[in-house]
């Protein structure tokens, strides 16, 4: 799959890569109301990977569901609605209006964002506020509800057992680490709100590691990301314990990676004689 915010709606690369080769796409992040997002800059380039504070900048899931749902809903693969919020209450209402429409199989809970009410902590960070968002989500979204972790946490296995208990489909982990960049001849960050999400190859040997953790932990699938950008990278994942990954920054690099990545899978599989992938699901 694609990961969220590295693919905008699956349409902008429809002239480069069969969509449909895809497993699925994760289209950009969603909140009840618009967002404008945060000042620029809100990226920068880092020793393998790149910052980003782009702030969840969208239109809303009203204008998502009259203006982009139309366009995207007869693409031959999973699209799955990435959902965010300030609130639970938002949360709720637009995990709700997605419901309505036949042709999203499953959405992503980034419990990741600022609650506002909470002093600004994000709900992922602590197994009380990522069981409420789930539960609440859980009781108005009848489909396949995927929770993406954030590894700016002490324990991640803990998160995930909180919202495996609260009703989550499954899990999917890594969102990005917290990190700075500085520019030293204008001494002041290189990002407008100072920090911002680390992502890419560099994030990797940590992602790899909290899959590890949590497909040990949960009995629920578990989807894993960070820092893929080879075939060799995705069949670690696998071998962690990950039944599916998704591939996000290298995206930004070359938009067909995602389907080269699929296809090299298939042809490792039948160089070491493997008839599925199921095989080396968790073979670590």
């Amino acid at each position: 799959m694609t990961a969220s915010g590295t693919f905008g709606y699956g349409l902008e690369f429809a002239d480069l890569v069969n969509l449909s080769d895809i497993g699925g796409i994760i289209v950009k992040g969603t909140t009840l109301h618009p967002r404008e997002g945060n000042d620029y800059p809100r990226m920068a380039e880092t020793a393998s990977g790149m910052l980003n504070c782009v702030g969840l900048q969208n239109k809303g899931v009203d204008y998502f569901c009259k203006n982009i749902y139309p366009k995207i809903k007869d693409i031959d693969t999973n699209m799955i609605v990435n959902v965010s919020g300030s609130s639970i209450e938002d949360y709720a209402l637009c995990a709700a209006k997605i419901n309505e429409l036949e042709h999203i199989p499953a959405i992503e809970l980034n419990i990741s964002c600022p609650n506002v009410k909470q002093g600004g902590m994000a709900f992922g960070v602590t197994s009380k506020g990522a069981r409420a968002v789930v539960e609440a989500v859980r009781k108005v979204y009848d489909k396949t509800l995927i929770v993406k972790l954030s590894p700016n946490v002490t324990d991640i296995a803990e998160i995930a057992l909180a919202v495996e208990d609260a009703g989550a489909d499954a899990v999917s982990l890594i969102n990005t680490l917290m990190g700075m960049a500085i520019d030293i001849n204008r001494r002041c960050p290189k990002l407008s709100i100072n920090t911002g999400g680390l992502s890419g190859p560099a994030v990797k040997p940590v992602a790899l590691r909290m899959v590890w953790q949590v497909a040990k932990a949960v009995k629920i699938p578990v989807v894993g990301l960070g820092g893929i950008s080879t075939t060799e990278d995705a069949i670690e994942f696998l071998m962690a314990g990950a039944s599916a990954v998704q591939i996000g920054t290298a995206n930004f690099i070359d938009p067909a990676v995602s389907v080269k990545i699929a296809q090299g899978i298939s042809l490792w599989l039948d160089q070491h004689k493997y008839k599925s992938v199921q095989e080396i699901i968790g073979a670590v």
